[in-house]
């Protein structure tokens, strides 16, 4: 298939884009290939379909457009849905019905003082609007920490109990120093305790390392060992990330073929590889903004066909901890869904600011 270039997309005429246009936005409407026929009776201008037709294949020839083996009508390729987000998408507003309820449901879910269930409620609240799979990945090293306590196992291991604010527990095991005496354990976890409250650990992790020079005058060199190598164990892991979805069952819905039934199965499979959503919103965490990824733009959506939507939401020191988002098809309603994922993620970095 031919790949379009900045040169062919620049050439387009009035006329070529408005074609290009309709196809997309039918395509994004129904999913099924549109033809010159039906171009003829809904375009603005006055065109022949013969004229339409040579259009298309001019569109086809660019890398934006492909002829599905059992339809004369075309349909759009990825590089063609990529410039038509690009270019010619225009993004609505949210609308007051969706805005009330998004700031309705969250906010309630923000009473429970839990930040899990505000997450959890954005991505259920996503899947309910978008019809496709919500989703949302931040970093449990983002929870603002209330108690912190080191308790011995053996002598070479001790469980490290770590309590956010919200009431959520994480136990841990770390390997002790060779020699490290039990009264060093209680003036570790006592260091931690005075300097963790409403810390996060990546805030936390900063401060002892900006104090390391205070903290071995204060604590033996055994001691401050443990300090390190326990903040290190917990914000060095690669799997310090949470993943939320919701909503799987609506990506069933609307199968129009076989092989949107063979794409759902792919993209569950995409789904249950949890490594690579999370990198994937990991590079949406990077911009201000929306991002968009289509299809094979990635590698984690380059088999199942699918698209994801999703906008970076920050905590009370503005640091971004996490994205919401929407995963469907690559014909999701990019115009609706655009503004409703960057207001959701809006309303959470408001209640994580205020908490």
């Amino acid at each position: 298939m031919a790949q379009p270039t900045s040169r062919a997309l620049l050439d387009l005429n009035e006329r070529s884009r408005e074609i290009f246009r309709r196809i997309v936005e039918s395509y994004l409407a129904t999913g099924e290939p549109v033809g010159s026929r039906n171009l003829s009776r809904i375009l603005p201008m006055a065109l022949s379909p013969a004229s339409i037709r040579n259009v298309m294949s001019d569109l086809e020839m660019a890398g934006l457009l492909f002829a599905p083996h059992t339809s004369a009508g075309r349909l759009p390729t990825e590089a063609g849905l990529r410039f038509f987000v690009d270019a010619l998408l225009q993004v609505g507003d949210v609308t007051t019905e969706d805005r009330s309820r998004i700031e309705a449901e969250v906010r309630a879910s923000g009473q429970q003082k839990n930040t899990d269930a505000i997450l959890a409620e954005a991505s259920s609240l996503l899947s309910g609007l978008s019809r496709g799979a919500g989703v949302v990945a931040t970093s449990k090293a983002a929870a603002r920490l209330k108690h912190l306590e080191f308790v011995r196992l053996d002598p070479a291991r001790a469980l490290v109990v770590l309590v956010s604010d919200d009431g959520a527990v994480e136990n841990r095991i770390v390997d002790l120093p060779p020699g490290l005496p039990a009264s060093a354990l209680v003036e570790a976890s006592n260091y931690l305790s005075a300097r963790i409250r409403d810390r996060t650990l990546g805030e936390l992790v900063s401060e002892v390392e900006s104090e390391r020079t205070r903290a071995e005058s204060e604590l033996d060199s055994l001691t401050a060992r443990l300090v390190e190598s326990g903040l290190a164990s917990w914000g060095g892991r690669g799997d310090d990330r949470q993943l939320i979805v919701r909503g799987q069952a609506n990506l069933l819905e609307d199968l129009r073929a076989m092989e949107d039934l063979e794409r759902i199965r792919l993209l569950f499979e995409d789904l249950e590889t949890k490594k690579d959503v999370i990198e994937l919103l990991a590079r949406a965490e990077q911009g201000e903004g929306v991002r968009i990824f289509i299809g094979s733009e990635n590698k984690l959506f380059s088999l199942s066909g699918s698209s994801l939507i999703a906008a970076p939401f920050r905590d009370a020191s503005q640091k971004i901890v996490g994205v919401v988002g929407v995963i469907g098809p690559t014909r999701l309603n990019y115009g609706r869904i655009v503004p409703m994922v960057d207001y959701t993620a809006r309303v959470v970095s408001r209640l994580l600011e205020g908490r």
